[in-house]
């Protein structure tokens, strides 16, 4: 076996920095409703604001940190980039696992949420369901339903 050069190790492995990326500490979703997303977080995922002003709300999804953050003030984090709108169309999707998809579908709807689609059996084994937030994110739920992906 051929030894493997400088070239072909990471940028962070040659600059003695360690692992990086090491996870997704946060995310911040820009809304146009602050109060509406915030009730409907706290709702449909049952979750506590885990810290909170006048722009913001923070959810806690274990490791992760979601941030909600009005649209007024984003620009400010990530000028020269523009803040699209929720009608420009979903971007990315966030997927949550769950044992028992058709339950949480159901549970969903009494919690008022409209589904996108599914649940659906997916040719990758996966079962799913998606949805919106009011400020146009769309969120997945997905069961296992055979072999899982390797990674």
């Amino acid at each position: 076996m051929a030894e493997a050069s400088g070239a072909d190790e990471a940028p962070a492995a040659r600059s003695g920095l360690g692992p990086w990326p090491r996870g997704i500490g946060a995310i911040t979703l820009f809304v146009e409703d602050l109060a509406a997303t915030k009730r409907f977080y706290r709702d449909v995922f049952g979750l506590p604001v885990a810290f909170e002003d006048d722009a913001s709300a923070v959810f806690k999804f274990e490791n992760t940190m979601i941030n909600l953050l009005k649209t007024t003030a984003a620009p400010e984090l990530i000028h020269p980039a523009t803040v699209a709108t929720p009608e420009a169309g979903a971007r990315m999707q966030f997927t949550i696992g769950v044992d028992d998809i058709d339950a949480m579908c159901a549970e969903l709807a009494i919690r008022g949420v409209e589904m996108l689609n599914g649940p659906i059996d997916r040719p990758w084994g996966i079962r799913t369901a998606s949805f919106r937030d009011p400020g146009g994110h769309i969120w997945e739920i997905a069961q296992s339903i055979g072999q899982e992906i390797s990674q």
